[in-house]
Parts: structure tokens; C-alpha cells; sequence
């Protein structure tokens, strides 16, 4: 037990009040899955109004065949008889296209079978309980900045981990618990590797590019360079913050004990395999890097021989290049454990993990058919192009468009909480819009994903809200809300602060935001 000092609980102010209404409305927000079978019907009426309306614009990336002026768009009335049989024809293919269904579902072979191996698991806990005391904070955040790599996995283990981990080091264990739960929720959109995060998000992207330009081409490592970048700062401020603000509250202040024998050290077996499983990552990349070496490599692009090129295998292939990075050193790792014994215990992981996919295929359905309707109605290109022209209108062009649209991609995430979700609606109208003002569709996804990440640790609604909530109730019975909002505030500011600068910076030089993907776009 720490000594008598006690924490303030926060008093119910004007943001806290503000955030109680967030989390009031959030809730009564249907399911995502529902938000999308409402929009379709949504689409189908408006389409209709749109087509009788007779609005037009003039597409400036498109050609007219006929008339060899560029294209004009009109509505198409989704209600007609003809659209009707069209799209009862297409809800298969719809689902079977929907691009970023493969590429999550490839990606999770391998993800999954290094989650469930428990390889992840057994390396954050041997990578945050071997650092010195001094680097423990440090290690907390980088480590759940890089937990998006294993999807969910970092919110259970890491943040309960680390409140053991500082709890062994006699210091409060809810600064532990809160630094590592901010490190993996407002850190989520940087990295130092291409992941499923990546895969997922430019798998809306791209097809929203092609809308306006159908020669776009983008890959998964289109933001790499910022993400790297932006790990290392959110590292040292996140540090900064716990310990110049975070601690000192509760530094001091009574918690439950709740023993040590939690602490689940890293057995000599899960250490053999870590090794293993280690080399087997390093032969992964050996190999990758022999087949990218020489004038003729087998990853370069035939006929450019750059590496970096869209088109380049090295590119197109990131998918599976990600999936063996995660199958290899998972599969090693549960040899070794004697988890895995036989190829019918790696089929078993490998169903399990694809059984917890089941949520995002349904939600794949719906938003595949939403995104079918949007496109063929037109509304996406029309929405585009006019709001292209009211933006260029009213002079809302360079940084300040970026800035106002992370702020609003902020504030939207407080009450959906789905990546994929928010950004299958919001990808077909500001990619294309975002494009035709001369922008990169990855600045406009990088814009969105710092968006989406900010807000992560203060939403209630957050799918990992209620369960830092109970981890943090272990020790201190009478936790709530507030103080767990009021303690994750000066993440999300801060984070949000330091992003939008680098973003402005990056612009402001022309920084590549990763391979392929630049901040300026010309057609």
C-alpha cells in the first residue's frame, strides 16, 4: 500500500460535462454494422432526388470519348428498375471485391497465428521487465506504440502488464497502467513497420482515389516515413507527460495490493523461443533483402528497377510479405512452447484467429454494399467535385485544410469508435475531394489517422474504454470515468499538438510521406 495521500477526483466542470454528453450520445449510436445498412437506404433516396435535381459537374481527371471534352457527371437514380437489378445482381460480387476484406484477412494468417502462438504477448513482457528503471516509461510507451502491429492484443496485455511492472519497481501502478494504455491508444496510427493498421486503411484509400484517377496507385507503406518519425516524438512526449503530469498525481496516493505473483515472469522456455522465433525473423528478412539485391532483383519493378515504385513487387506484394514477417517467428514460437506439435494445432490457431475476424466480415459486408451504392449513384464523384470547388471558393486550401479536417476526424471518432468503419464512409468523399484540390491521398489518409488515434484514450464508447476501467478498478475500487479521462487528456492534446506540427512540416517541405506516397497529387 502507498501511503495516506489521496488523489483529487475531478470535479464535474464544463469538459466534464461535455464529455458526459459524448458518452450518452455515443452510446445510443446504433452498431456500425447497422449505420451502414441505414446508409444504404439513405443513398438509395437521396440518389433518386439527386438524378430529378438535374445536378451536374464537370469531371476535371475524365474524358468524354464522344465528345472528347471532359466527362460530365450527373446523378443516377438508384430506384429504377434497371439499378435495382444491377445492384441484387452484384451484393456477391460487392462483398467478394470489397478490397480491404483480402488484404485484412490475408494479413491476420500471420498476425493471428503470432498473437494466439502467444508470441507477442511473451516479447512485451520481456521487453518492458528487462529495462532499467530509469527507461521503464520510456519502454511502456514505445512498447504500446508499436502494439497496433498485433491489432487488439496490445490493450489487454499492455496496460495491466505495465501497472504490474511499476508496481515490482514500488511506484503507483496506475501510472503504469494509464501510460501503457495511452502508448497503444493515441499512439495508434505510428509504427516502425508496415502492419495490419496500414493494410487496412489504404485498402479504403486507394479505391477512393480510383474514383476520381483510376490510374492511382497506392500501397500499404504509403505513410511509412511519417509513422516512423512520429514514433519517436509521441515516444519522448508521452514520456514527458507521464512523468511531469501523470505521476505526480498519483505518486504517493493509496491503491490496492494485489500481490506480485501476477507479474507472470518470462519462463527460460518462452526465452529459448523468443530466440528462435527471432532468428526465424531474421532469415525472413535476410531473404527478403537477397531478393532485392542486384540489377535484375525479383522485387524490383521490371522496368523502372526501383523498389519503391508502386508497381514494384516489393510494393504490390507488402501483404504477404507482412504475414510471412508474423507466421515465421510465430510458427518457431509455438514449436518451441510445444503449443504447436503438428500441422492440425497451426490449422486450430489459424481458425481461431480467423474466428475472431467474424465481426469485421460482417461489417465488410455491409460497408461493401454502402460503398457499391455511393460509387454507382455518382454522389461520390459529385460530392467531390463540388466540394472541391466550395473549398478552392472560400480559400480553405494548404495546412489549414489538413488541421480543420484532423480536428474534425477527432471529433468523430468520439462517437465511432471503428477505424475501418469511419473511414469506409468518409474515404469516398474526402480522397477524391482531397485529390482534386492537388493533395496525395495518402497526406489525406495520414490527415485521418492522426485524427482517429487523438481522441482513442478519451472516448468512453472505445471498444478498450471499459476494459482499462475495470483493470484500473483492481486498484482503486472507486476509479471512474473522470479520473481516467482527466489522466488521458494531456495524451490526446498533446499528441494531437505534436502530429499536426510534424504534418504542417512535412507539407511545408514536401517531406514523402512514405513510399508512394507524396503530399502533392497531379492527374
Amino acid at each position: 500500500m502507498g501511503n495516506s495521500k489521496s488523489y483529487k477526483k475531478e470535479k464535474q466542470g464544463l469538459l466534464m460535462r461535455f464529455l458526459n454528453v459524448v458518452e450518452r450520445v455515443g452510446n445510443k449510436l446504433p452498431d456500425p454494422v447497422t449505420i451502414f445498412v441505414i446508409l444504404w437506404f439513405v443513398v438509395l433516396i437521396l440518389s433518386y432526388i439527386v438524378s430529378k435535381s438535374g445536378i451536374t459537374a464537370v469531371h476535371p481527371g475524365q474524358i468524354d470519348e464522344a465528345t472528347g471534352k471532359n466527362l460530365v457527371i450527373s446523378g443516377v437514380n438508384l430506384l429504377s428498375k434497371e439499378q435495382l437489378q444491377l445492384f441484387l445482381g452484384n451484393i456477391v460480387t460487392n462483398f467478394t471485391s470489397f478490397a480491404p476484406l483480402g488484404l485484412v484477412l490475408v494479413t491476420m494468417l500471420g498476425a493471428g497465428l503470432a498473437e494466439k502462438s502467444g508470441l507477442m504477448e511473451t516479447v512485451m513482457k520481456s521487453t518492458v521487465t528487462k529495462v532499467p528503471k530509469r527507461l521503464l516509461t520510456a519502454t511502456i510507451i514505445f512498447v504500446g506504440i508499436l502494439a497496433n502491429a498485433v491489432a487488439d492484443a496490445g490493450f489487454v496485455v499492455l496496460p495491466p502488464l505495465a501497472a504490474l511492472v511499476f508496481l515490482g519497481v514500488g511506484r503507483h501502478p496506475l501510472v503504469g497502467l494509464f501510460a501503457g494504455y495511452a502508448g497503444v491508444a493515441a499512439g495508434f496510427s505510428s509504427n516502425l513497420m508496415i502492419n495490419m493498421l496500414d493494410v487496412l486503411v489504404s485498402g479504403f484509400t486507394i479505391p477512393a482515389a480510383q474514383i476520381v484517377d483510376p490510374n492511382y496507385v497506392g500501397t500499404p507503406a504509403m505513410n511509412w516515413y511519417f509513422l516512423i518519425a512520429s514514433t519517436f516524438i509521441l515516444t519522448a512526449l508521452g514520456t514527458f507527460i507521464t512523468e511531469k503530469y501523470l505521476a505526480p498525481r498519483f505518486e504517493g496516493s493509496n491503491y490496492i495490493s494485489i500481490g506480485r505473483e501476477e507479474t507472470s515472469e518470462v519462463t527460460p522456455l518462452e526465452k529459448k523461443a523468443i530466440k528462435y522465433a527471432g532468428l526465424g525473423f531474421l532469415i525472413c528478412v535476410i531473404v527478403l533483402v537477397a531478393l532485392c539485391i542486384g540489377p535484375d532483383a525479383f522485387m524490383k519493378d521490371n522496368e523502372t528497377g526501383s523498389l519503391l515504385d508502386a508497381s514494384a513487387p516489393l510494393m504490390t506484394g507488402m501483404v504477404p510479405i507482412i504475414t510471412m514477417l508474423f507466421f515465421v517467428p510465430g510458427l518457431t514460437y509455438g514449436i518451441i512452447t510445444k503449443k504447436i506439435k503438428n500441422d492440425k494445432d497451426v490449422a486450430s490457431i489459424l481458425y481461431d484467429s480467423m474466428a475472431g475476424m467474424g465481426s469485421y466480415i460482417v461489417l465488410a459486408f455491409a460497408a461493401g454494399q454502402f460503398l457499391a451504392l455511393f460509387n454507382s449513384s455518382n454522389m461520390s464523384s459529385l460530392l467531390s467535385i463540388k466540394g472541391a470547388e466550395w473549398l478552392k471558393d472560400i480559400g480553405l486550401t494548404g495546412p489549414g485544410l489538413l488541421v480543420a479536417f484532423v480536428i474534425f476526424a477527432a471529433f468523430i471518432n468520439l462517437f465511432v469508435g471503428s477505424c475501418s468503419a469511419k473511414w469506409a464512409v468518409m474515404a469516398p468523399i474526402f480522397v477524391p475531394m482531397f485529390l482534386l484540390l492537388g493533395y496525395d491521398p495518402a497526406l489525406t489518409q495520414m490527415a485521418y489517422r492522426i485524427g482517429d488515434s487523438i481522441t482513442n484514450p478519451l472516448s468512453p464508447i472505445f471498444t478498450y474504454f471499459p476494459v482499462l476501467l475495470a483493470f484500473a478498478k483492481k486498484y482503486d475500487k472507486n476509479m471512474g470515468i473522470g479520473t481516467i479521462m482527466a489522466s488521458m487528456m494531456p495524451y490526446s492534446l498533446i499528441f494531437g499538438l505534436a502530429w499536426i506540427i510534424l504534418l504542417v512540416i512535412f507539407m511545408i517541405f514536401n517531406i514523402p510521406l512514405g513510399p508512394g506516397g507524396g503530399i502533392y497529387y497531379h492527374m
